[in-house]
């Protein structure tokens, strides 16, 4: 198993349908015990039976904007498990206004959240995280391909996972004397929690499944096996890298196009 003896963190697990728990399950089918953080008490509730399903009952508090929690966080992890060998930041939001209309409207403020959240608590928790962290490590974060290329109503937060994948070379280059390791997975879209608030979501996912060329979607298992991956000792000469894991559809310019008999178009979902 390639984390066996392992330890490691993971931010941002809400439920069993997010990619943040595809990838603790691989972890821990590949060895590894993990502690696990929680936004309140409300998702307290959620996170501890995960948690305990993989084998874990070191649970802690963490509101990724606030440098208490963050604090409190080191201080745990190294009094309660030790040194750790991976985190796993899975962790973004956008008020909901925000990813609705032109992009054009998105206000300051949603502006602010969204890159304080989504791309900032990256660097703060990595920062956090280095007392307690082994060389040789490895840090984790999850983008999409609406990041560097425009994607229908994803507007500010395409904008924050642009801003995450270019602090993810920063980190790597910061990070690399320590031969700690920060990557990206740039998943499909898959039917989580925070894919919810994206308009059009079920369109985009028949988009995909047609026009990628595995001709599906992915799933949580297929991002958690390329998760555990880069977070175990078998990617050591990768960093700085976003790795898709969307069945090949970032490297299409355009889908097939076929014609019926009388020469109209069919779209590649209405193919038999």
């Amino acid at each position: 198993m390639i984390l066996e003896g392992k330890k490691g963190l993971i931010v941002g697990v809400a439920n069993k349908m997010s990619i943040a728990y595809g990838i603790a399950k691989a972890c821990k089918d590949q060895g590894a015990s993990m502690a696990f953080t929680y936004l309140n008490d409300a998702l307290k509730k959620r996170v501890e039976p995960l948690a305990t399903e993989l084998g874990s009952d070191k649970i802690y508090k963490l509101d990724v904007n606030s440098n208490e929690d963050l604090e409190n966080l080191t201080k745990n992890l190294n009094s309660d498990f030790g040194k750790i060998d991976f985190v796993l930041h899975a962790v973004a939001f956008a008020p909901k206004e925000a990813l609705e209309g032109e992009f054009i409207d998105t206000t300051k403020e949603a502006f602010d959240v969204a890159m304080g959240t989504s791309v900032y608590s990256l660097i703060s928790l990595t920062k956090a995280v280095l007392p307690v962290m082994n060389d040789g490590g490895a840090i984790l974060t999850l983008t999409y391909l609406g990041g560097p290329k425009f994607v229908p109503h994803y507007n500010v937060m395409g904008v924050a996972k642009a801003a995450l994948e270019s602090s993810v070379r920063y980190l790597a280059r910061d990070l690399g004397s320590r031969n700690i390791r920060v990557n990206a997975i740039s998943a499909g879209p898959i039917k989580t929690l925070a894919a919810s608030g994206i308009g059009d979501f079920r369109m985009i996912l028949k988009w995909n499944e047609a026009n990628s060329p595995l001709k599906r979607n992915v799933t949580t298992d297929d991002v958690g096996k390329s998760g555990a991956y880069l977070l175990s000792d078998m990617s050591s000469g990768v960093t700085g890298e976003i790795h898709y894991v969307d069945g090949g559809y970032n490297i299409m310019g355009m889908g097939d196009i076929t014609t019926d008999d009388e020469g109209k178009t069919i779209l590649a979902w209405d193919k038999e």
